[in-house]
C-alpha cells in the first residue's frame, strides 16, 4: 500500500452543486489555502446513475481533471450512502424498517438496509464503475466507501438473516436457549423460526439484553459484509490504493475493533461537543489508534467552524480548529480533513460550517485560519506520518462490554461506558502519559505495559482473566473498577461472587453494589485524607488485598472502597466506587509510582504534550488554556518545525497556541 508524502489537508467537496465560475473560484481559493486533498463525490449516486444501469460520469471526469490540474489529489468516495430515489421506489426492500416497525421513506442519507441484496447489487455495480474508471488515476490517493455506517434495520430480510446468524453462532437451539438463559420468564424457544428481532413491538425481547446484544453483533457483521461488498471490488482493480470508510463521531453503534480489521486504515469523524474537555477528545483519538494495534488513522471529517446538528451550535473560537487539528495529529492522525469545503446553500446542513462560507470570500476569519493551518502543515511534510505513539500504559476496551453494560437493567440508569473510560484516562492525560487502547481477548500480550487499566470491563471473554492474572504475577500492575467482571459473553452472571474471574487476582469479593442518586454522595477516607464519592458503591470483602480507602457514611461505613493486592511480582488494584477527581489524582500518582511510570515532561495544567515516533521523534505541545502557560521540554535542544527556532528547557506558549518540535531520543519517554 502506498504511503502518503504529506499531511493531506482539505476535505469533503460537493462540486455537483456549483456552476463553472464557482468551481474555478474554488480552485483558486484551494491553492491559496494549501489544500492538497479533496474527498468526493460522497452523495452523488443519483447524478452518476440517473436510472438503473445508466451512468453519467462525464461531469465527474471534468471535475477530477480540474482538481488534478491544480496539483490536488483526491479521495474518491463511492456515493452509496445516499441511494437514488429510483432505487428506493422501484425496490422498496432497500429501505430499512425502524425499531417501531415502520418502513422508512426516501429522503435521508444512510437509509438503506445493509442486508438488502438489491442494495448490495447496485452498490457493487457502482463500485465497479468507479474502480474501472479511476483505480489507476495518478491523482487518486485513497478510496472512501459510503459514509458513516450504522443504520439499524428490523425488516423481514434482517429477521431471516438474524436467525441464520444465530444458528451459525450457536450451532443448536439447545445451546442458544442455554446461552440466552431463556428459562427466565419461560421464554424457551423450540424453533429458530420463533426468534424475533428485539423491536419495540416485542416487549418480551426488549428486556432480554442477551438478544439485544446478539443483534448488535449481527448488525456489525452485516454492515461489515456490506462494506466488503465494495472493498473487494475496489481492491481487485488496484491493490495499492488504501480503502477505508469514515465512522461517525458517535462510535457506539458498531463494534469498531471488529469492523476496522477489514479496512486498510481507520477513518473517523471528530465532532466534539462544545463542553467536551481536551482529555475526552484525546481519548477518542487514542481509541481510533488502538483499533488497528497502534496504526495511525485518517481524520476524515471535522468542522472548520460550527456544526448544525447539536442543540446549540457555538462558533469555533479563534485558534480552536488549529488546536483540535494538531491534537488529532499528535494522537495518531495522518490527515487534517474537514466537512466541508464550500458551504451548501440549502438542505439539512446548510448552516454547517465550511472553509468557504456562503459569503464566498477569502477575508473571513474561518478561511484565514484554515489557510494558515494548511500552510503550516506543508512545512511539516511527511516527518511523522505513520509514526507511533509509544505507551507503557494500556486501557482494556470492549465494544461488547459497552453494549451489554448500557443494556443492563440496573443497578443505575447512569451507566456510561465512555465516561468510565474517561474517568481513568483523564489523570493520565493530565500527566501527559501516553495510553494505548487494547481489545481484551485470550492470548493478548500485555508485557509491553507497566500498567493496565480495566474500567468497567463488565463482560469478560474466555481467557482474558487468565492473561491478566499471568501479567500481574509476572510483575505487571493492574487496575479494575466497579462493574468489572460481572458477566460472560451472553450477559450471564455465572462467575459466583463479583468481580467474577478477577477475584483471586484482586484479592476481594463484592457482596452488593449500592446505586446512589445523582445528588447523593458518600465519603472516602484514604490515609489521613477525606474525599467524596458517588454513582456506585461496592460493598467489598478482602481475602488477600490490603485496604487503601474505606467509606465514611451509611450502613457500610468502614467497609473497603479501594484495595491493593500483591500477587506474585505484581499488584492488582480495585476501585469500588467513583471517587472525586482529587482522590483519583492521588490514587493514580501512587499507582504510577508503584508501576515505575513517570510523566515524560513537566508542564502547567492544561498543557498537553504528545510524542510520535517514526525514524525520528516529533513532539507536540498544545496549550488548551485561555492564558499563557509553560512546558519544560528538558535539556535537549530542539528545533521548532513551524518556525525554525531552537528551544530547550522551559518554553512559554500563548493562550491556545501549539508547538511542534524535533525529538530524536530513542528511549520511551515514560
Amino acid at each position: 500500500m502506498k504511503s502518503a508524502d504529506r499531511i493531506y489537508f482539505g476535505g469533503d467537496y460537493n462540486p455537483d452543486q456549483w456552476d463553472e465560475q464557482t468551481l474555478e473560484e474554488d480552485m483558486r481559493l484551494f491553492r491559496k489555502a494549501g489544500v492538497s486533498l479533496l474527498t468526493l463525490p460522497v452523495f452523488s449516486w443519483a447524478r452518476l446513475e440517473p436510472d438503473e444501469g445508466v451512468y453519467d460520469f462525464a461531469w465527474l471526469d471534468r471535475i477530477l481533471e480540474r482538481i488534478s490540474a491544480n496539483g490536488i489529489r483526491f479521495c474518491l468516495a463511492t456515493p452509496t450512502s445516499a441511494q437514488p430515489a429510483w432505487l428506493s421506489t422501484r425496490y422498496p426492500e432497500v429501505l430499512p424498517v425502524d425499531i417501531q416497525g415502520r418502513k422508512r421513506t426516501h429522503g435521508m442519507r444512510v437509509f438503506f438496509c445493509v442486508n438488502s441484496l438489491k442494495y448490495r447489487e447496485r452498490a457493487g455495480a457502482m463500485a465497479h464503475e468507479f474502480a474501472r474508471r479511476y483505480a489507476r488515476h495518478p491523482a487518486l490517493a485513497m478510496w472512501h466507501v459510503a459514509n458513516e455506517y450504522g443504520t439499524s434495520c428490523y425488516c423481514p430480510t434482517c429477521q431471516a438473516r438474524f436467525r441464520l446468524f444465530l444458528k451459525k453462532r450457536y450451532g443448536s437451539l439447545e445451546e442458544l436457549n442455554r446461552r440466552w438463559h431463556t428459562a427466565f420468564w419461560g421464554r424457551i424457544l423450540t424453533s429458530f423460526e420463533e426468534i424475533c428481532l428485539p423491536t419495540e413491538l416485542n416487549d418480551d425481547y426488549r428486556f432480554n439484553p442477551a438478544v439485544q446484544l446478539d443483534y448488535m453483533r449481527f448488525l456489525t457483521d452485516s454492515t461489515l459484509e456490506c462494506f466488503r461488498n465494495e472493498y473487494d471490488i475496489l481492491k481487485s482493480y488496484n491493490p495499492d490504493i488504501p480503502v477505508m470508510t469514515n465512522m461517525s463521531g458517535f462510535i457506539r453503534k458498531l463494534d469498531q475493533f471488529r469492523f476496522t480489521q477489514a479496512m486498510d486504515i481507520v477513518g473517523w469523524d471528530n465532532y466534539p461537543s462544545p463542553g467536551d474537555k481536551p482529555h475526552f477528545v484525546a481519548m477518542k483519538h487514542d481509541i481510533m489508534r488502538g483499533l488497528r494495534h497502534g496504526q495511525s488513522f485518517i481524520l476524515t471529517e471535522q468542522s472548520p467552524n460550527q456544526q448544525n446538528w447539536q442543540p446549540y451550535n457555538r462558533l469555533k473560537r479563534p485558534g480552536e480548529v488549529r488546536r483540535l487539528s494538531y491534537q488529532a495529529l499528535a494522537h495518531g492522525a495522518d490527515t487534517c480533513l474537514f466537512f466541508q469545503m464550500r458551504q451548501s446553500i440549502a438542505g439539512q446542513e446548510k448552516f454547517h460550517g465550511a472553509i468557504i462560507s456562503h459569503a464566498g470570500r477569502e477575508d473571513t476569519r474561518v478561511f484565514r485560519e484554515a489557510a494558515g493551518l494548511g500552510h503550516e502543515l506543508e512545512k511539516l511534510g511527511s516527518r511523522f506520518l505513520e509514526g507511533r505513539v509509544e505507551a507503557r500504559v494500556a486501557v482494556l476496551m470492549d465494544w461488547n462490554s459497552w453494549w451489554a453494560l448500557e443494556l443492563s437493567s440496573g443497578p443505575s440508569r447512569d451507566l456510561n461506558y465512555l465516561r468510565a473510560l474517561s474517568f481513568c484516562y483523564r489523570p493520565l492525560h493530565d500527566r501527559n502519559i501516553p495510553v494505548d487502547f487494547l481489545l481484551p481477548q485470550a492470548g493478548m500480550d500485555l508485557s509491553p505495559y507497566a500498567l493496565v487499566l480495566a474500567p468497567m470491563l463488565y463482560m469478560v471473554r474466555p481467557g482474558v482473566a487468565e492473561c491478566v492474572d499471568a501479567y500481574v504475577r509476572e510483575g505487571g500492575h493492574f487496575l479494575a473498577t466497579v462493574m468489572t467482571g460481572l458477566a460472560d459473553e451472553n450477559d450471564r452472571c455465572v462467575f459466583g461472587a463479583y468481580p467474577g474471574p478477577f477475584r483471586d487476582t484482586l484479592g476481594i469479593w463484592v457482596e452488593e453494589t449500592d446505586a446512589l442518586r445523582p445528588e447523593e454522595k458518600n465519603g472516602l477516607r484514604m490515609g489521613d485524607s477525606l474525599y467524596t464519592c458517588g454513582f456506585l458503591c461496592d460493598l467489598i470483602h478482602v481475602t488477600h488485598a490490603k485496604v487503601l480507602a474505606t467509606y465514611t457514611e451509611d450502613f457500610y461505613r468502614g467497609m473497603p472502597a479501594i484495595t491493593r493486592n500483591i500477587r506474585g511480582r505484581g499488584e492488582a488494584w480495585y476501585i469500588g466506587t467513583r471517587p472525586e477527581e482529587a482522590c483519583m489524582d492521588a490514587l493514580m500518582d501512587r499507582l504510577l509510582r508503584h508501576a515505575g511510570v513517570h510523566p515524560p515532561f513537566r508542564a502547567a495544567p492544561g498543557v498537553e504534550i504528545t510524542r510520535r515516533v517514526r525514524e525520528e521523534g516529533t513532539l507536540f505541545v498544545i496549550n488548551h488554556n485561555d492564558h499563557e502557560a509553560w512546558a519544560d521540554l528538558g535539556e535537549e535542544t530542539r528545533t521548532s518545525l513551524l518556525d525554525g527556532r531552537t528551544v530547550s528547557g522551559i518554553i512559554r506558549l500563548p493562550a491556545g497556541d501549539v508547538g511542534v518540535f524535533t525529538d530524536d531520543r530513542k528511549d520511551k519517554p515514560c
